[in-house]
């Protein structure tokens, strides 16, 4: 249980909801495990639900408090909201601000601030941590060169300038990735991205690592309110969660891509858990997908301070801070966009 910005966040899967009086509360198996006061919260967001009695559904509807029901791996399953709501108001601002060229650019901007800014980090902890193992001047090199790439993306203005500088700066960032691979070098390797179909190990894990990224984004930016698929920097295509891969472009290195170095710098996977079809592709087996949703969820179990709200949260609670602090800025309570920002 969490209470986090007027929301409260109930991330273990065998929790139970219910209303006494003007409290919500939480129970277990073993009886009440804690309540808060409804007039204290915007929303209550349930991973893993066991349910929720509809005596606080009914009061969720009348006092304009979101209810929202995601699964334990953070996929959105439904939301109970009230009949008079900001969720119309906050989308028909949403949309405004994707037509308005200024106003998108000032959002996608800061989501790839804080993705340069992340991925920069990635090569200094490298750097710091393994200074006998990498080569740390040319790690210095590449971070120096991604400290410039952000002092240009602040001063963008223009949207095709800002994604050649998001790609200039990616192209740099997985230059090195494969010196960060320390262990199993023969077996797993990086040299490039590849995708659709993911062309050897790495690649395979790095896919599916973005995808579970991506849906945990979209989930969150429902929760909230936000349309997923209408971003600022991604183009509007059917069936694209657009500013889902917007806000999930700040956690690609830092969630998604140390993730990946861990399980193989740490052996957690080897190469007898992948198959390569006819036409190149290489896929996880069922029993290393297993194992590596198994980890990615004890993952987003571990907690951080968030560097905005100087709090202690899970990991998997930041993909719906940062859409919180979305909504809150396309609602005008804040003055700009704050992306998250990993040391």
């Amino acid at each position: 249980m969490k209470h986090l910005l007027n929301t409260l966040y109930i991330t273990s899967p065998d929790r139970y909801l219910s209303l006494d009086g003007e409290n919500v509360v939480i129970r277990s198996e073993d009886g009440e495990i804690g309540r808060v006061p409804l007039h204290n919260l915007e929303a209550i967001i349930t991973f893993g639900y066991q349910g929720a009695s509809p005596a606080l559904m009914g009061a969720c509807v009348q006092k304009n408090i979101d209810l929202s029901f995601l699964s334990a791996n953070g996929r959105f399953l439904a939301r109970v909201s009230g009949e008079v709501r900001g969720n119309v108001t906050l989308r028909k601002q949403q949309y405004r601000l994707s037509e308005n060229d200024k106003e998108a650019i000032a959002i996608a901007r800061n989501c790839i601030l804080g993705k340069v800014f992340n991925s920069r980090w990635v090569l200094e902890r490298a750097a710091r941590d393994y200074p006998m193992r990498l080569d740390s001047d040319k790690l210095k090199a590449k971070s120096s060169f991604l400290a410039e790439s952000l002092r240009k993306i602040r001063l963008c203005e223009n949207a095709g300038e800002l994604r050649g500088l998001e790609g200039e700066a990616a192209s740099v960032y997985f230059s090195v990735f494969d010196d960060l691979i320390l262990q199993q070098k023969e077996e797993f390797y990086f040299h490039g991205r590849n995708k659709r179909p993911p062309l050897d190990r790495v690649n395979a894990m790095l896919s599916f690592a973005y995808t579970l990224l991506t849906g945990m984004c979209g989930a969150a930016l429902e929760t909230v309110g936000l349309d997923p698929y209408v971003g600022f920097l991604h183009t509007d295509r059917p069936g694209r969660m657009s500013l889902a891969l917007d806000l999930m472009e700040e956690f690609r290195s830092v969630m998604a891509d140390r993730f990946v170095l861990t399980l193989v710098n740490k052996r957690m996977i080897t190469k007898e858990g992948f198959t390569q079809k006819e036409n190149g592709a290489v896929i996880m087996d069922d029993d290393t997908r297993k194992l590596f949703l198994s980890q990615w969820q004890a993952k987003k179990q571990e907690t951080i301070k968030h560097p905005f709200l100087d709090e202690k949260i899970e990991w998997g609670m930041v993909p719906y801070v940062q859409a919180m602090l979305l909504a809150r800025y396309i609602r005008g309570d804040l003055d700009e966009y704050p992306p998250f920002l990993w040391k």
